[in-house]
């Protein structure tokens, strides 16, 4: 449905981009299992820039409770210990020579608290984005020529019915994360 001003479907796979990397972000939450995904969304000061800690070293799972990531360059051994210090995920990265290992602990009820409210930080980022999109493509609206003001209306409450779809979509995927980040 593509009017003059605006495309109801690449505003759509926009949103969509956004809802699928919070699933992966997701992902990366693990009720007291070691995944490598925990880790892989963290970004490290790397040689002047951030880079994602699969571009420094290779995530490997030893065992069902243990992360180890084997960095590539020694000198990036301090950064990628504190970039996984303030993460905010909880996790007490151990160096060991060239390589990482990250002990995961058992879930305590404080922990499963503070595993939410990441879960509720990454939806509302995503909320942001789904917003943002929104923005975008209400400013297409108003600045194509030739619609005329109902058109534009109409354009507008069907933007307004996606981002709202797309915000309940968030909202939903949070509920069921953060149910089987509660569950005991």
């Amino acid at each position: 449905m593509s009017n003059d001003g605006i495309d109801l479907k690449d505003l759509r796979r926009r949103m969509d981009g956004a809802i699928a990397a919070l699933k992966t972000e997701f992902g990366g939450l693990r009720t007291g299992r070691a995944s490598a995904s925990l880790v892989e969304p963290v970004d490290v000061d790397a040689y002047g820039s951030k880079l994602p800690m699969t571009q420094v070293g290779t995530i490997s799972i030893p065992e069902p409770r243990m992360i180890t990531i084997q960095v590539w360059d020694k000198g990036l051994v301090g950064a990628v210990e504190k970039a996984l210090r303030d993460s905010g995920l909880g996790i007490n990265p151990v160096v060991d020579g060239q390589s990482v290992r990250i002990p995961i602990p058992p879930l305590t009820e404080e922990r499963r608290g503070e595993l939410a409210k990441v879960a509720s930080k990454y939806a509302e980022e995503t909320k942001v984005a789904i917003r943002n999109v929104r923005r975008d493509g209400m400013e297409a609206i108003k600045k194509a020529d030739g619609i005329g003001e109902d058109d534009q209306k109409k354009m507008s409450e069907d933007v307004q019915k996606l981002t709202d779809e797309m915000v309940k979509a968030v909202d939903e995927a949070f509920a069921a994360k953060e149910a089987e980040i509660m569950q005991v």
